[in-house]
């Protein structure tokens, strides 16, 4: 039987270098924040926002065309917490 991801950590890396990490709950919550917000905007030079679900009063925003790749990295219960 697969397993399912507890969560899925997407790495977002910038063409400055900058690397960051958000946390999503389902692949459906990072697709529709990926296909309805950053997608529409890919060539943009104004920010938008980055959902950080797992951090209280804190918030990002990022400028679509500075961002040079996603990584999508599914995370299950089993696996060693790296990030503590």
């Amino acid at each position: 039987m697969p397993r399912t991801p507890n969560e899925y950590i997407i790495h977002i890396l910038m063409e400055s270098g900058h690397r960051e990490e958000v946390r999503f709950p389902t692949i459906q919550e990072f697709q529709k924040w990926y296909s309805g917000e950053l997608v529409p905007k890919a060539a943009s030079h104004d920010f938008i926002s980055v959902p950080i679900k797992n951090i209280q009063g804190e918030y990002m925003v990022v400028r679509p065309s500075r961002i040079v790749a996603l990584r999508v990295e599914p995370v299950f219960s089993s696996s060693v917490e790296r990030y503590q």
